[in-house]
């Protein structure tokens, strides 16, 4: 991997995680996922953030981490929050890779548990209307668009390609 970090954009459930794991076994490079960070530097899951601080609170520690990133952070895989290019500039953080999955699929992969950590995606029609409005955002904020309807290790052998 360049010094330029990749950054994986998505929607909630889209495989993000998933994603930066496998590129970090097939690459060694170093995985970050903004998500785990904050809730470690907060000491509070996201449902908890957004029930006691908001969800504009959680979109300022976003935030903080895009900047943190993009002005000292390299060589890293970075799977961002769901949310996070609809309120930061991720392209400033490296090259940004689109995990484009269809919401059905998305909603399939998730079980209650993986529902019950995502504030957002608490009911099914609203979840569908978010990620409708979020969709542009993420083809615009992203250098490549993937199709995550495939294994974790060809999402990943496709992305070492494109870095």
């Amino acid at each position: 991997m360049n010094s330029t970090n990749c950054v994986l954009i998505g929607f909630m459930g889209s495989g993000k995680s998933t994603i930066a794991r496998t590129l970090h076994k097939k690459s060694g490079a170093l995985a970050m996922d903004s998500d785990l960070l904050i809730t470690y530097q907060e000491n509070l899951s996201i449902p908890e953030i957004f029930a006691t601080k908001g969800e504009r609170y959680f979109r300022k520690l976003e935030s903080n981490f895009c900047e943190f990133c993009a002005n000292h952070i390299t060589h890293t895989i970075i799977a961002t929050g769901g949310g996070m290019p609809m309120f930061c500039n991720v392209k400033k953080m490296g090259k940004v890779f689109f995990l484009h999955l269809d919401f059905e699929m998305i909603f399939m992969r998730l079980n209650e548990k993986e529902i019950a950590k995502r504030p957002l995606f608490q009911e099914k029609d609203s979840a569908f209307k978010l990620y409708k409005e979020r969709l542009e955002t993420y083809q615009n904020s992203a250098h490549y668009c993937i199709n995550a309807n495939q294994t974790p290790q060809n999402i990943a052998q496709e992305i070492l390609s494109l870095l």
